[in-house]
């Protein structure tokens, strides 16, 4: 959140690889701790990325909901990222 008080960015699209694996893993809590922090400090946030090797069928509809909110999304490159960041 230090990035969108010194900036005032309140976007931000951050590529899968800078993401530890850990959080893709629901059961931990981790997705959802750092999620709601987004969502608290009203920024939109986008990973982009592989997500085809995740068959867990809760990350799945967890990402499908994401990215038919408004605010977080799970997408396959940059470009989409700023995209969905930009509606």
């Amino acid at each position: 959140m230090t990035i969108k008080y010194e900036t005032n960015c309140n976007k931000i699209a951050l590529n899968k690889s800078a993401v530890l694996e850990d959080f893709f893993i629901l059961s931990k809590g981790l997705a959802g701790e750092i999620l709601q922090k987004f969502i608290n400090y009203q920024t939109k946030f986008a990973i982009y990325g592989d997500y085809s090797k995740y068959t867990s069928k809760p990350l799945k509809d967890f990402i499908y909901e994401s990215n038919n909110g408004k605010d977080i999304f799970f997408v396959e490159n940059e470009d989409e990222a700023i995209e969905m960041l930009s509606k």
